[in-house]
């Protein structure tokens, strides 16, 4: 293995060779950069996915109201639910252990002046645990507190939008916002990945909103994350739950989809993990073809190379080298031809997903990568059938007797 002559020898059959080197080294560069570009795109399309599923909390039970389509308990069909602060109450301490954060939220469209601007915004009112359930991100102040709703405070938490189309310079913070009539401060700013939709928003204490709703108790939504530690079947069981709850409260027949919606994000899981599944399964079977393809070429092109060098191995039999001599230095040969391609191919391999970025995002592919862990089970994988190639033919031609292997051309 240290042999300083040995490796010499190596070094001057590839020179000596080279077309032959480059052809055997491209196959498994080829391979290798061919399997880490299709791992990473695979990747970028599991990072997008994943992303947009999980915009708003994972561990999301949205509840809606609309109309009975069923006559039930005396009641006639077509009639709107609405829902109230008791539903929300009731909603979440149904099974108090299973619930992480709720809010209720009134919603409404109002017109919101400051100063010579003025535009028509959501305006949502909600309690302090919106932040974590639509997963916002405070740029400046603070949000929603427990004394704002106990009090019903003016106060107001604007989206980056709102504070760009109104307030336009200077900080939003202390500042004082038109909502139809009444004023409420500004505490704080807030951004979403959601997009300028979702930043194009104000909310409000809730209580403060059904206040100027002469005193409204409704509620347009009920929020909840369950605890995440909850399995899928679990976290579907208790949002059926909480449907079969709020429908008996409000005389609604079991068997009416219609006029209480619960959104369960559980429920989309189980074809979230599946279509991840499926992706990562297409992009495996692909890389390893492509593995499989270099792994065959490098075997082709050593069977041709000791071919090739039948002539040589029958000299170097007759001056007495021994069969292990023979198959080590055709072996050794193959782990650098497969070493430096494979080091060639990996290198141009991680440089062009770097190139890449989000430059693809617009195709859903978003920050393309490949750990590290993979790309060196492969680059093992390359390497150790390149001994295996290596070794079979040349364990082969060291069994050729001296005179044979000089007849042959």
């Amino acid at each position: 293995m240290f042999d300083i002559d040995r490796w010499r020898e190596i070094f001057e059959s590839i020179r000596s060779n080279l077309l032959r080197t480059v052809l055997s080294g491209f196959t498994v560069a080829l391979g290798l950069y061919i399997f880490i570009v299709l791992f990473g795109i695979g990747s970028g399309l599991k990072n997008a996915f994943t992303e947009g599923f999980t915009r708003d909390a994972a561990n999301l039970i949205s509840i809606f109201s609309g109309k009975t389509t069923i006559a039930y308990g005396g009641l006639q069909s077509d009639r709107q639910i609405i829902l109230k602060n008791d539903d929300y109450e009731l909603a979440v301490s149904s099974d108090s252990t299973k619930v992480e954060n709720s809010t209720p939220r009134y919603t409404t469209s109002m017109t919101v002046k400051y100063g010579k601007e003025s535009g028509s915004y959501q305006i949502n009112g909600a309690n302090p645990e919106e932040i974590i359930i639509e997963d916002r991100k405070l740029t400046e102040g603070r949000y929603l507190n427990s004394r704002d709703l106990s009090l019903k405070q003016n106060v107001a938490v604007i989206g980056r939008m709102v504070q760009r189309d109104l307030i336009k310079d200077g900080g939003a913070i202390g500042k004082d916002l038109d909502i139809n009539g009444t004023f409420f401060k500004v505490i704080g700013v807030f951004s979403d990945d959601g997009g300028d939709f979702e930043e194009r928003v104000i909310t409000v204490p809730i209580t403060t909103l059904q206040q100027m709703k002469k005193g409204s108790d409704t509620v347009s939504n009920i929020y909840i994350t369950y605890d995440s530690k909850l399995s899928p079947d679990q976290a579907i069981k208790y949002g059926d739950q909480l449907q079969k709850e709020l429908k008996a409260k409000n005389k609604v027949s079991p068997d009416d989809e219609n006029a209480i919606i619960v959104r369960n994000n559980a429920k989309n899981m189980g074809d979230t993990i599946q279509f991840l599944f499926i992706i990562t399964l297409i992009v495996g079977f692909i890389g390893m073809g492509t593995l499989l393809a270099g792994i065959i070429g490098i075997s082709n092109i050593m069977v041709y190379i000791v071919k090739e060098r039948t002539q040589e191995i029958g000299v170097r039999k007759a001056i007495g080298a021994k069969p292990s001599s023979i198959v080590g230095l055709i072996m050794q040969e193959s782990v650098v031809i497969t070493v430096i391609s494979g080091i060639i191919g990996v290198a141009l391999g991680v440089m062009s997903l770097a190139l890449i970025g989000d430059s693809l995002e617009k195709y859903f592919i978003k920050d393309p990568s490949v750990g590290w862990g993979i790309i060196i089970m492969a680059f093992i994988s390359l390497v150790i059938s390149g001994l295996i190639a290596g070794f079979v033919p040349a364990y082969r031609a060291s069994k050729i007797k001296p005179i044979e292997a000089l007849r042959a051309e």
